[in-house]
């Protein structure tokens, strides 16, 4: 018996350190391979840890997008709806000939010129610094046309032909007829005819060093396949108050090149990601709406009423520096952002009356 007791004390005394260094040694792996773990488990107590994992998409270059310059549009901010009334303000001679600000037309000339309206219509009002759209009126008739309207890009250009008739909407008759209402304003004696028009823009615009003055007439090309002027009419005064256009908001002038001065109510998508047009310096042009009651002014957008934001274009979602259509004077592009090219049409008619 006491031999028995004996060999189990010595049994004891050389397992009990094996335990022992056993479960030290599995301590240690746990701790090496989760600490965080291991620690909780040891101290009796239960912890979770979460991962967290950051990931970054980059482009199929691996290139990170240049940030555009310019205003940016604050897509956070609620802009209102200013003009939601009708009520607009005129902007006869609001032009600079030497630099260029905002609500202003930055122009290269000040020749004078023969305005086509005739009589400052009655939709006038605050001693004529304002003008309610809602009570101008339009000219009469819905003539349909047969527009063509073609865009392609080739090479590091964006080629525009159209023979400036709209594709997508009715126009006017005109002359205006002396039965028409809008003949007591405007006697516009001009006959709409199809040119033959090719815009060659720059697919990629750069900004210039610095803004760009409008020669008058054609600005741009809307992709109604119309020609788009500038905000004045022959005389210098504001086109959008004075003269009495379709109810699509376009005329044609002396060569029959039928135009906009401002947006035209039958151009349906107005959103500000929506492109509806391009400068003659191949920045894209948009509408103002941001959302229902969220709508962009002249006051809201840069010296040549543009910004910068996300916007389609040529079927894909980028930020751009882009010029914005507003309902207020000047309406659309008030200088160049870029470097205009030399615009097909006529600029016939388009100069501007001495500084009263």
């Amino acid at each position: 018996m006491n031999l028995i007791k004996k060999y189990w004390k010595l049994l004891l005394s050389i397992a009990i350190p094996i335990v022992v260094a056993g479960i030290t040694l599995l301590i240690l792996t746990a701790l090496l391979q989760h600490p965080k773990t291991a620690i909780a488990h040891v101290s009796g107590t239960s912890s979770t840890t979460k991962s967290t994992e950051t990931k970054t998409t980059a482009t199929s270059d691996n290139s990170i997008p240049t940030p555009v310059p310019g205003l940016q549009l604050d897509t956070n901010k609620k802009y209102g709806d200013k003009y939601a009334s009708g009520i607009l303000p005129v902007g006869d001679n609001k032009y600079l000939t030497d630099s260029q600000k905002v609500g202003y037309v930055y122009t290269c000339t000040t020749q004078s010129g023969q305005g086509g309206a005739g009589t400052r219509g009655p939709w006038f009002m605050n001693n004529n610094t304002e003008y309610d759209v809602n009570k101008k009126v339009a000219v009469n008739g819905s003539v349909s046309w047969k527009g063509s309207y073609s865009m392609v890009i080739s090479g590091s250009n964006r080629v525009i032909t159209t023979n400036d008739l709209p594709i997508n909407h009715t126009t006017g008759i005109f002359p205006i007829a002396s039965s028409d209402p809008a003949y007591l304003y405007d006697r516009n004696p001009n006959t709409i005819k199809a040119q033959t028009f090719v815009y060659t823009l720059v697919a990629t615009p750069t900004a210039a060093s610095s803004p760009g003055c409008l020669n008058g007439g054609v600005i741009g090309v809307m992709t109604t396949g119309v020609a788009l002027f500038d905000a004045f009419d022959a005389g210098g005064r504001d086109a959008g108050a004075w003269e009495v256009q379709d109810s699509c908001s376009g005329h044609p002038q002396q060569e029959g090149q039928y135009h906009y001065h401002s947006l035209s109510k039958c151009i349906t998508d107005i959103n500000i990601q929506t492109v509806i047009g391009y400068a003659i310096d191949g920045y894209p042009i948009t509408g103002p709406t941001i959302a229902s009651g969220n709508v962009l002014t002249t006051n809201d957008l840069d010296e040549c009423h543009g910004i910068v934001s996300q916007i389609n274009l040529d079927g894909k979602l980028m930020t751009s520096y882009h010029y914005v259509m507003t309902q207020d004077f000047p309406y659309s592009i008030s200088c160049y952002h870029g470097t205009a090219t030399t615009a097909p049409g006529a600029v016939k008619g388009q100069g501007l009356p001495p500084k009263a």
